[in-house]
């Protein structure tokens, strides 16, 4: 219980609680290390700070000097961290820790919901600082990507080009994806094409694409009148399972596609409810919950089931142990709501607080419901010796969709029906219908569509996932290169790669030979370590479609022997300039340490693909990887 309160803290209970207000220690401006870095000139680049160097923020100084007081109080003899429970939530707290120059004891409180329960839970069992040491690296290796980044690159292409461009490490990816999509909707050329459409008894028959309107004629007119005969009928029974609890970018991207809210409005809503105490901590990229939150599940499934328009829907039996997989479980579970949502007033919320919470519901419902059931019906007709085929679908059960029926039609704007095929009457093999009517119909192709936010968040989500093979080709291009067996038997180092794997996926990618060079490629990774272990910032690998690297933070270990501590220490970043008249391109040839260095600190898996972007004449190569969404802050706090 709060006891006092002063100037930007609380007291009570033997704790002072104070907080932060987003990031109070940053990195400092490029002019910081030396005053010519004001201006920006090409011959200043790259600029690369050794060591880093931090300001606190002129706007938050108050708050900072009342935190380092508390730090230095003599009765202060301990601090919790409990800023948002996540990668920046921890660089918050370090950088002011530091800052202050304190060197007192600090344990962290990690939890996934603001409840009271919750709460003293996580009190009752503080987690020692060191486990989050990773964590905390990971967090400076993004941030000084972000500084390097974006100020060589930004003021690079600025002198270059005379104008200012900013270029980032999220911001580029994405601009790219965006100007690539673009480019193939203004280059499109729609192509005409027909179909042949037989009008049956309750339903219709139709011709593959059909280029000629003559040809598309002349069958029309073969077939008008005559008999049609169901030549094939196929039915496949077929299950769709209940979807996955959400994560914050499936939320966000289907509160976009129901409601129209932008990424932003989304997590906005959803981290107000966090703070309400209605919604777990909305940060989180897993769809699953812990083995130990089955019977909180339980109680708050029932509570969802008894909020309009839910109250409505069919009674199911929920299947609790759907929704668990500790497995899939990393820092924080799937978004549910709380058993704070017994004593909420839902209609009462503002308007979008209270869309996310009944998505997060209906989500949640469904999950736990049956499965969808159908039956895939697909009828092939043969008219005038041609074929035409009809398709369509008979619901068995109705199963989680039914939950999601009956929230869609709550909707005043219903969001567009992904399902449209129909129910096909009863058929049989050998029937036959007679007379038909035959008719043509003019189609033309369609050009990619725009992004929304739901369709871009998907593709930064899954960005480098298609160069990827599944394991049955990886498998094929083995046995193709003479080997065989389980991965672990494959280290070799025979093909000058990590492992056989490693060269399988890059054979896939058209990223190798099969006749590689071993001798060359020995020595090309002894010189990329010595240069990397000897600091030296100007190392260069050229990005291109024959050349990318796969599993950088594994190669990096098992090749060049470099471990992800000496990476983030060493690695450097260096631009060349080439230039072709008339043009100037600007090739980023070694961005990759700084990225290898976040994927090092955080032990995530890379993938580097080239894409050309074109800004007001400027082409470049940028760099998309799986590491694009940058999650936003919310407030965080610090317990002393």
């Amino acid at each position: 219980d709060v006891t006092s309160r002063a100037d930007g803290y609380f007291e009570g209970n033997g704790y002072l609680i104070s907080w932060c207000i987003g990031h109070l220690v940053g990195l400092a401006d490029a002019a910081a290390y030396d005053n010519r870095y004001k201006k920006w000139r090409y011959e200043d680049l790259p600029i690369l700070p050794n060591p880093f160097r931090y300001v606190v923020s002129e706007e938050k100084a108050a708050q900072f000097h009342i935190l380092r007081s508390l730090m230095e109080r003599p009765d202060v003899t301990e601090l919790v961290n409990a800023c948002d429970a996540g990668r920046e939530g921890e660089l918050i707290f370090r950088l002011v820790y530091e800052a202050a120059g304190c060197s007192k004891p600090f344990s962290r409180l990690w939890i996934s919901s603001m409840e009271d329960a919750a709460i003293r839970e996580g009190f009752a069992d503080l987690r020692p600082s060191g486990d989050y040491d990773p964590l905390y690296q990971s967090a400076l290796c993004r941030q000084k990507a972000d500084w390097l980044i974006g100020i060589n690159a930004s003021r690079l292409f600025s002198v270059l080009y005379h104008r200012t461009l900013n270029v980032g490490r999220v911001q580029t990816p994405t601009l790219a994806m965006l100007a690539d999509r673009d480019s193939k909707i203004v280059l499109f050329r729609k192509e005409k094409y027909h179909h042949v459409r037989l009008a049956l008894e309750g339903a219709e028959a139709v011709s593959e694409k059909i280029p000629a309107m003559e040809d598309a004629q002349a069958i029309r007119d073969a077939c008008d009148g005559q008999r049609a005969v169901c030549v094939s009928l196929v039915r496949e029974k077929k299950t769709e399972k209940p979807p996955k609890l959400y994560d914050l970018t499936t939320l966000q991207r289907e509160a976009n596609r129901v409601f129209g809210y932008t990424a932003k409005q989304t997590l906005d809503y959803a981290q107000s409810l966090y703070e309400k105490k209605l919604l777990t901590y909305p940060r989180t990229d897993s769809r699953y919950l812990t083995g130990d939150m089955a019977e909180t599940a339980s109680v708050v499934l029932h509570l969802a089931a008894r909020v309009p328009p839910f109250d409505a829907c069919p009674e199911f039996f929920p299947d609790v142990l759907a929704l668990v997989n500790d497995k899939e479980v990393s820092d924080h579970h799937a978004l549910i709501p709380t058993l704070e949502l017994e004593k909420a007033d839902v209609p009462a919320l503002p308007v979008g607080e209270r869309n996310i919470l009944l998505l997060v519901c209906c989500k949640l419902l469904c999950a736990a419901a049956e499965p969808f059931v159908y039956e895939s019906v697909t009828a092939t007709f043969d008219c005038g010796g041609h074929t035409f085929t009809a398709k369509g679908k008979q619901v068995l059960s109705q199963g989680w969709r039914a939950i999601q029926e009956v929230f869609r039609s709550s909707l005043k704007e219903k969001p567009e029906d992904e399902d449209a095929e129909g129910v096909l009457p009863a058929l049989t093999e050998g029937q036959v219908f007679e007379p038909v009517s035959a008719s043509v119909t003019e189609h033309f192709t369609s050009p990619p569509k725009p992004y929304t936010e739901d369709t871009l968040l998907s593709a930064m989500e899954n960005a480098g996932k298609e160069d990827i093979p599944d394991e049955e080709t990886i498998r094929a291009i083995l046995a193709k290169i003479g080997k065989n067996g389980p991965e672990d038997e494959l280290n070799c180092g025979s093909c000058g790669y990590p492992t056989c794997r490693d060269k399988a996926i890059a054979v896939y990618q058209n990223r190798a030979e099969l006749t590689m060079c071993v001798p060359y490629m020995k020595e090309r990774a002894e010189s990329f370590s010595n240069c990397l272990l000897s600091g030296t910032p100007n190392i260069t690998i050229m990005v291109d479609e024959e050349l990318r690297i796969v599993e950088f933070n594994a190669a990096a270990e098992r090749v060049f022997g470099i471990s992800r501590h000496e990476a983030l220490e060493k690695g450097g970043i260096t631009m060349r300039k080439t230039l072709e008249n008339p043009k100037v391109s600007l090739m980023m040839d070694y961005l990759l340490i700084v990225l290898g260095s976040c994927v090092f600190a955080s032990g995530i898996a890379i993938f580097i693909k080239p894409a050309m972007i074109s800004m007001g004449g400027v082409a470049g190569i940028a760099l998309i990887g799986n590491f694009l969404t940058v999650l936003p802050l919310g407030v965080a706090s610090i317990v002393l």
